[in-house]
């Protein structure tokens, strides 16, 4: 007997499917800094126009770390910790999912 249309089911199968895009990410978060680079005759030394430092922070043995990010990778390493969210949103939808069957499950029996 083929069992009736469940919306949560295609639903979770479509985001488990779509998880193996994200296999790139990067934990942490993207910074981005203004500072000045402390030489007296550069153009940032009044403070208006500033450099801008790329950095992602991260967790490393349970301490934050920053790591600082060359400008040709910034756009790849924004892409890949913005991956990191998606996923999050990814796995509280499916266990959310989950939740759900589950309780409608217990109340079946």
């Amino acid at each position: 007997m083929k069992k009736p249309f469940d919306p949560d089911l295609v639903r979770r199968g479509r985001l488990i499917r779509g998880l193996g895009a994200l296999r790139g990410m990067l934990p942490g978060s993207f910074v981005e800094r203004n500072r000045s680079c402390g030489r007296p005759t550069c153009h940032c030394a009044d403070g208006k126009i500033l450099h801008s430092q790329y950095q992602i922070s991260v967790l490393v043995d349970g301490k934050p770390k920053a790591f600082n990010i060359p400008v040709e990778l910034v756009e790849k390493v924004r892409e890949k910790t913005d991956m990191r969210r998606r996923f999050d949103d990814a796995a509280a939808a499916i266990r959310d999912i989950n939740l759900k069957r589950f309780l409608r499950e217990k109340e079946n029996c």
